[in-house]
């Protein structure tokens, strides 16, 4: 099975926008802190989120991207297929060219996974995931890290530091 992590990073960065819904847009900056995953990156990500509409860019100060629908309307298995990713448990990437250029044994069996995996993901919204009190728990955290740091730089600036 092949979720690399542009996928993980794509789900994860729409959680944060999810969890943060209803706080004006978010900057990618501030997700690349929450979540540890480097602002080019997210860059390259979020160019194919919106293009597949999955969020919209807010430009100027206070600018960032939201949720472009519900967060009920926005299942896993679509925001990892927006970045071009795919679940597949395949050796072959579903040519069938598995065994000397034709179909193993089991070809059918990790096309059959793979479908099931898919249609896994796409019963599960970020509406679902923001529900999860583990969820709540980890957001929680983050967003108490990504205050403590605040404070602090604003202490230092005003202490001329």
């Amino acid at each position: 099975m092949r979720l690399t992590t542009k996928g993980r990073y794509a789900v994860t960065a729409m959680l944060d926008l999810a969890l943060h819904e209803g706080k004006g847009p978010i900057s990618l900056a501030d997700i690349s802190e929450r979540q540890g995953i480097s602002l080019s990156y997210l860059e390259q990500l979020f160019a194919k989120l919106r293009r597949n509409q999955l969020v919209a860019s807010v430009r100027g100060p206070g600018g960032g991207y939201q949720l472009n629908r519900p967060k009920a309307e926005i299942d896993v298995a679509e925001v990892i297929d927006a970045v071009n990713e795919n679940v597949d448990a395949t050796g072959c990437n579903r040519r069938g060219d598995c065994q000397s250029g034709e179909v193993c044994l089991t070809h059918h069996l990790w096309c059959d996974l793979s479908d099931q995996i898919h249609t896994f993901l796409s019963g599960i919204t970020l509406a679902d995931l923001v529900e999860r009190k583990d969820v709540k728990e980890v957001s929680s955290r983050q967003d108490s890290r990504q205050t403590e740091k605040m404070i602090a730089s604003d202490i230092r600036v005003a202490n001329g530091l």
